[in-house]
């Protein structure tokens, strides 16, 4: 009997001990050990508690109905993506491989002496003192500012009566990144600045004038452009920056000399003798050699840049004007007012190597970026003519307004401008077709 009551106690603590997850709750296996001491003690015998430290859980059989998702394929066939980029030809056509067309004229309120492209979009229009205004316009040919040439000298440390004082733009010419300007005065006008010499002066007739910088990042805004100004000689005309941005160079054509300014203090720091009527200057890319015109000869002087030391390259022709070098140095061009023609000049040797008469009064010259094409404006030719520079041919001469002056490449649309003094401005565009829209 005591085995059977052990058995069946031992049944009932197995069904009603499990706590769920295969355990004894505590309360349950307590009860069942005084059940079996009870007993024990009713029987005399030795009754033993066996607490199941290890319960095996009924196998709990679920089978889930499989579930047999079959996934349509998914073919996604790309279509292959086929792309040919068209190959990009950086391939520059030179400059004496193409023509001039001329596809713009500006007019309005000029008297042009010279126009100047700054390399960075800007052209600047010098109208002398006939207008009193440098125009400044962008390469869509528009009018972006009009500079009038009056400042107060005064504030910028000149020894004068404070008022207003007026100029006559000459020429222009930038500094290596495009941002001055600077425009020479062929004469001053306000207190104390009485007549001037002329073109037909003698050595130091006339007064000193000045040049102008022009702060580009200025114009339009509500501040005059003209942030500084550096006193030179008598009626100055052309100037240069050399490529360095170390001095401005500025001849002077009643002082017959060559002013030279230090650009980090503003400082004269030199007057080059040149002789009578100096006037075109050109830089080696170097910065270390100047060459300059004299128009009252036939020669050009060639200043070293270190000691401002002079030599001549002599009789190259009559009234020697304009320059302009090759973009290796090597080779020097000359505009000669006096004899109709420009003049190929081998820097190595000294010696003019080729001529080419291109028309009346030639005067002012410019290169095309690659060296390869001259353009020179024929003051009473009324012309604009192109020529080769490795065989002196000419490319082609055009017609313009009355009395072209001045003349500029730029570079980066490698268009033409030309000023005349009968107030156009007469854009050309380069092209290869054969068909010049205006001869």
């Amino acid at each position: 009997m005591s085995t059977q009551l052990s058995m069946l106690v031992r049944v009932w603590m197995e069904r009603i001990g499990r706590g769920g997850q295969g355990r004894i709750t505590p309360g349950v296996s307590g009860l069942a050990a005084g059940l079996a001491l009870a007993f024990a003690g009713c029987t005399g015998g030795e009754a033993r508690v066996e607490l199941a430290t290890s319960t095996t859980l009924a196998p709990t059989s679920t089978t889930l109905a499989p579930t047999s998702t079959t996934l349509a394929p998914t073919s996604t066939t790309l279509a292959p993506t086929s792309t040919t980029l068209a190959p990009t030809s950086t391939t520059v056509v030179s400059s004496d491989e193409l023509v001039l067309s001329r596809i713009g004229d500006l007019t309005g309120d000029l008297a042009s002496k010279s126009v100047v492209a700054s390399g960075q979009g800007l052209f600047f229009a010098q109208n002398m003192m006939y207008r009193h205004t440098i125009s400044v316009f962008d390469r869509d040919q528009n009018l972006v500012a009009t500079i009038p040439d009056t400042v107060d000298l005064s504030l910028f440390g000149i020894d004068v009566e404070p008022g207003e004082y007026r100029g006559a733009p000459v020429e222009a010419a930038f500094g290596p990144d495009g941002r001055y300007g600077y425009v020479s005065n062929y004469r001053m006008y306000g207190p104390g600045f009485g007549s001037t010499a002329g073109d037909d002066c003698g050595r130091g007739e006339g007064q000193n004038s000045f040049v102008y910088r022009i702060d580009t990042k200025l114009i339009g805004s509500s501040n005059s452009p003209i942030d500084e100004v550096y006193e030179v000689g008598s009626v100055p005309k052309f100037l240069v920056v050399t490529p360095d941005n170390k001095y401005l160079l500025v001849t002077n054509w009643c002082s017959f000399d060559m002013s030279v300014v230090d650009l980090a203090s503003g400082d004269l720091v030199g007057s080059v003798p040149l002789g009578r009527h100096p006037r075109g200057i050109v830089v080696s890319s170097d910065s270390q050699t100047a060459y300059a015109t004299v128009m009252g000869g036939s020669d050009i002087a060639v200043v070293n840049l270190g000691d401002f030391q002079t030599t001549w390259i002599r009789g190259v022709g009559p009234a020697p004007r304009h320059l302009v070098l090759s973009p290796d140095d090597r080779t020097l061009y000359a505009t000669l007012n006096g004899a109709g023609a420009v003049v190929k000049i081998d820097l190595a040797s000294g010696e003019v190597i080729a001529t080419v008469r291109t028309g009346a009064a030639p005067r002012t010259m410019a290169i095309a970026d690659d060296g390869r094409t001259l353009y020179v404006v024929n003051y009473e030719s009324n012309t604009m003519t192109s020529v080769r520079s490795s065989d002196f041919e000419i490319l082609q001469t055009l017609k313009t307004a009355d009395k072209p002056i001045g003349v500029t490449f730029d570079p980066e649309s490698r268009e033409v401008w030309v000023a005349t003094y009968s107030g156009v401005i007469h854009v050309y565009e380069q092209t290869q077709s054969s068909q010049v829209a205006n001869p």
